[in-house]
């Protein structure tokens, strides 16, 4: 819960650093770049061995391209909040999660756990829908 609630403020704070440097690209490189330095510091400190030339041979090269995804996210989160309301976009945003999440374990996807989705699941998304669209209701 915590992490989804960093997830909103950042967005909204990040959505108005756009709007105020005119734009959403530049917005989402600087915050790329100063999360990069914040997670390598904090990588570099957890580290208790260098990882082996091995080890990362054997990354499928499909895996080294998810910042791709990353930066696309982020950077039409901080395009469209301006336009939407960080609330609505987040609705959205979350109800696209929930069910990518959802398809991606019932196939277990990049060796993931399964968890089929069932009838009581599917039941869920469907809420999920109904509670999106009445929170977008005006």
């Amino acid at each position: 819960m915590t992490a989804g609630a960093a997830i909103a403020l950042q967005a909204g704070m990040n959505a108005q650093l756009g709007v105020l440097l005119r734009n959403s690209l530049l917005a989402t490189a600087i915050v790329f770049g100063i999360s990069c330095l914040v997670t390598t510091g904090a990588a570099l400190t957890a580290l208790r061995q260098p990882v082996s030339y091995s080890v990362l041979q054997a990354v499928p090269v499909y895996l080294w391209f998810g910042g791709l995804l990353s930066a696309f996210g982020v950077g039409i989160f901080y395009f469209l909040i301006p336009r939407m309301g960080v609330g609505q976009m987040m609705s959205f945003a979350l109800t696209g999660q929930i069910l990518v999440a959802m398809i991606s374990s019932h196939f277990g996807w990049f060796d993931l756990p399964q968890k089929p989705i069932t009838g009581a699941r599917g039941l869920g998304v469907a809420a999920l829908a109904a509670g999106i669209l009445l929170i977008n209701w005006e």
